[in-house]
């Protein structure tokens, strides 16, 4: 196999990640530029001296903006992995089929003796370890959410006190932060809209299609049929 199909057979193969992840260095970027601009304007109306690219950047103003949105989105995917355990949508593809809420038995989730020789090792492991595999998706997406909630609250606090200064007012403490509005504001605003997004997709999709789309059931799908996908 030449270099050049090699290369080809490889975007191809990894496509969601590479176009997805081009996009957020992207989009990424853009925000910083734009929030630079921002901050520096900010900064020339309250008679203060600007700041470089690279400064913006390290500063907890820029962390505060990348962080708040990071943890509303993994919230979103945390509570859709596990909510769609047990909550069903009639007609969506973003639902399991009516009869199979709940977390389904080992053979339908080819675990434990019903493993198959190209099962992951720890699906056909007991106890402890299976436990925790079948469970590894939310998991790792709750404590990604915990996480950059956490950056979140300590770079608002920061972001926070650093106005106050510039107002001459007396800066707080972590936890005074996290009890304020100025925190509860950044996440609630962006919890509502990631619940919103999920909530309209659950219910758009029983009715719309788009050709091809795997979030989508395929064009002469019946509006009733649930869990298919395209």
């Amino acid at each position: 196999m030449s270099g050049k199909h090699r290369v080809r057979r490889f975007v191809r193969d990894n496509g969601i990640s590479l176009g997805f992840g081009i996009a957020f260095l992207l989009a990424l970027a853009g925000q910083a530029i734009a929030g630079w601009a921002e901050f520096n304007n900010q900064l020339a109306t309250d008679g203060l001296a600007q700041i470089g690219f690279l400064s913006y950047l390290a500063s907890s103003d820029f962390a505060v903006d990348v962080t708040e949105n990071w943890q509303s989105e993994y919230l979103q995917f945390f509570l859709y992995i596990f909510a769609t355990v047990w909550l069903l949508q009639r007609g969506s593809p973003e639902s399991k089929k009516m009869h199979k809420a709940g977390t389904e038995s080992d053979q339908d989730q080819r675990m434990g003796a019903h493993a198959g020789p190209d099962s992951p090792r720890w699906a056909g492991v007991t106890r402890v370890r299976q436990a925790i595999f079948s469970r590894s998706l939310g998991l790792v997406m709750a404590a990604l959410f915990l996480l950059s909630w956490l950056a979140q609250s300590i770079a608002g606090a920061a972001a926070y006190n650093e106005q106050q200064l510039r107002q001459l007012q007396a800066p707080i403490g972590w936890t005074q932060y996290i009890a304020s509005a100025d925190f509860w504001s950044r996440s609630l605003q962006n919890w509502q809209s990631e619940l919103l997004a999920v909530a309209s997709m659950a219910v758009l999709s029983v009715y719309l299609r788009q050709r091809g789309s795997p979030e989508s059931k395929p064009v002469g799908t019946p509006h009733t049929a649930t869990g298919t996908e395209g």
